[in-house]
């Protein structure tokens, strides 16, 4: 009876995905209730149309899963086993739930992503990058951007593959996302995160970057869903082509493509609904040529919006009106990188929601992340990162300057572990934050005070507390100061035992545009241009104690102003093995990690 369902169910998705338009309104009966018992007042619905989606793809997936572990068995062994394996596993791959966008989606598509004005270089950006990995042993983890624009989209990828390599290096051994492609089952994984990444093999780095794209697409779905956009071109039928990779094929029915318009992309897009993960590693693994093409960026970024709903998108923005990529230049805004990273299109990076009060309220962070995000505005006082962001489940951050995103990373996730002072620190700035209706703005009312004051069980002297509130307000950098020369039995950080020293730590940054290696060792005598590749740039960071307010004001002089007094330099260096370097991503690192002095070898690490 089951199995009776499950085919009606079938053959219920395969008839509707090939419908180029809407079912008729006179319909068969419906024989399963799960298939088919959706009223006529609520089938319309936007819910119950993505619900009846999903069950559709749910019961072809299993139908399709079934075939597939049933086929090895029926075929005899040898070479012509494979080869019929294969021409099955591509029959397969054409029952699917691929389908056009109907002319509304597409002009609703278009129009959220690029406007209604969007000049033609913004449009060849997104329309010329790939997800492709370096050829660079060096950087060979890394994702190599060509072109301005989808590096908030490169980054938020990258993120993900990074952690995977780094820390589940195990599940990526032996364990092909789409076993009948052969990708061998003898490569090397590395379990350690203590290697240089030139060692990692072509195998490992796919696996790391379809399960990347799966799970980023599945947090866009609402862990229900994640919806594949690829191309379809009817005229270049991929398997009658023998000796010719599907990569060349699919660059040859690109030449001559353009998207100018909700039209043009309506003509090529196909798009796919899977409801299990192993379905979606699958399909993404079949359909990675796509993604390794030069529209592969646009594509994910129209998979994860479709995967997150359309709608829904629009009601994450604080204003649905703007495009989510920005003129004049063409980059991702904060949207677009924070649904890659959180799953939801909000515009802010403070934590939860900013009541302005009237009913109007400003979007963040709703919840714990895996991968996080700082960004130099934050150094500049133009936005205040949230613990959601800052301190990610892996130590790993998405960079934002003005123009570009990078990625900074840890091997160690230790590098996140807080000692007392710090743990401490971190409760009191979130009860602060919490109280902040400023946007970040770093003060807060009198009677938020007191609430702070209640949760984090501090005790200030009655003229302390009188000082601190007579201005009718309370600024943080006051606050702080206070609770550094506040003793501990009353709440404080005031502590001269020594006990609480400072960390030293490794991170490493990577910025996925090639340029020219000013530091590589090969000199070419000839004079032909430098070695062209991205960049990894290993940091040593330290980060001091601070225990009174006047090493605290000391750092704050050191850090600003590497030429201060002599006395505040002799200070500085007794905590210091070697002499510290700046550079802007050295002010995004300090959002996280305040006081921190970074060194490194070679050329400084570029953000931009």
């Amino acid at each position: 009876m089951g199995d009776r369902g499950e085919d009606e169910d079938l053959q219920m998705a395969i008839r509707m995905s090939m419908q180029r338009a809407t079912p008729e309104t006179k319909r068969s009966k419906p024989q399963d209730a799960a298939a088919g018992a959706v009223s006529e007042s609520s089938e319309d619905s936007p819910e119950s149309k993505t619900r009846r989606r999903e069950l559709m793809a749910a019961a072809a997936e299993k139908r399709i899963a079934a075939a597939v572990r049933v086929l090895p068995s029926s075929l005899p062994p040898g070479k012509k086993s494979v080869e019929l394996g294969r021409r099955e596993e591509l029959r397969l791959k054409s029952v699917n739930l691929s389908k056009e966008l109907s002319a509304e989606e597409a002009n609703q598509l278009f129009s959220m992503v690029f406007g209604n004005e969007v000049s033609k270089g913004i449009l060849a950006q997104w329309s010329n990058q790939g997800i492709r990995f370096s050829s660079d042993p060096v950087t060979s983890m890394g994702l190599v951007q060509h072109e301005g624009g989808p590096c908030g989209v490169l980054a938020a990828i990258q993120a993900f593959v990074l952690k995977h390599i780094i820390f589940f290096s195990d599940e990526l051994k032996d364990v092909p996302c789409l076993p009948q492609k052969g990708l061998g089952a003898s490569f090397k994984s590395l379990s350690v995160p203590s290697y240089n990444f030139s060692s990692l093999t072509e195998g490992v780095k796919v696996r790391a970057l379809v399960r990347s794209m799966a799970e980023i697409l599945f947090s866009c779905g609402s862990n229900r869903r994640a919806v594949i956009a690829t191309l379809s071109f009817p005229e270049n039928d991929i398997p009658r082509f023998e000796g010719i990779s599907e990569d060349e094929v699919i660059a040859k029915s690109l030449q001559g493509l353009s998207i100018e318009s909700a039209v043009d992309l309506q003509k090529v897009l196909r798009v796919e609904t899977c409801a299990s993960q192993t379905t979606a590693l699958q399909r993404l693994e079949a359909n990675l040529p796509f993604f390794q093409s030069r529209m592969g960026a646009l594509l994910f970024l129209i998979s994860a919006l479709l995967s997150r709903g359309l709608d829904l998108v629009q009601s994450d923005r604080d204003d649905p009106s703007l495009p989510l990529v920005t003129a004049p230049f063409g980059h991702a805004s904060q949207e677009i990188v924070n649904l890659l990273l959180c799953g939801e299109a909000v515009p802010n990076v403070f934590d939860g929601r900013m009541d302005l009060g009237g009913g109007m309220f400003l979007k963040g962070i709703s919840r714990d992340v895996e991968v996080g995000f700082l960004t130099l505005l934050e150094s500049l006082n133009f936005c205040k990162v949230g613990q959601h962001l800052k301190s990610p489940k892996w130590p790993i951050w998405v960079v934002g300057s003005e123009s570009h995103y990078t990625v900074l990373f840890a091997l160690d996730p230790s590098v996140q572990s807080e000692n007392e002072l710090e743990g401490r620190e971190t409760q009191i700035r979130k009860a602060f934050d919490a109280q902040d209706q400023s946007g970040g703005g770093g003060f807060i009312s009198v009677e938020g005070f007191h609430q702070v004051l209640r949760e984090t069980d501090i005790k200030f002297p009655p003229e302390k507390l009188e000082h601190l509130c007579s201005a009718g307000f309370i600024v943080w950098s006051e606050f702080w100061q206070v609770i550094l020369d506040l003793d501990k039995s009353l709440g404080g950080l005031k502590d001269s035992s020594g006990l609480m020293g400072k960390k030293v730590f490794d991170l490493y940054h990577f910025n996925g545009i090639a340029k020219s290696d000013l530091n590589g060792s090969q000199v070419n005598s000839a004079g032909e241009t430098p070695l062209q590749r991205p960049r990894l740039t290993k940091l040593r960071v330290s980060v001091p104690p601070r225990w009174t307010p006047e090493e605290f004001m000391a750092d704050v002089k050191v850090s600003s102003a590497p030429s201060a007094s002599d006395s505040a330099g002799k200070d500085n260096e007794v905590s210091k093995p070697e002499p510290s370097q700046h550079a802007p991503l050295v002010d995004c690192i300090r959002t996280r990690w305040a006081r921190a002095t970074c060194s490194w070898f070679g050329d400084p690490p570029s953000i931009v």
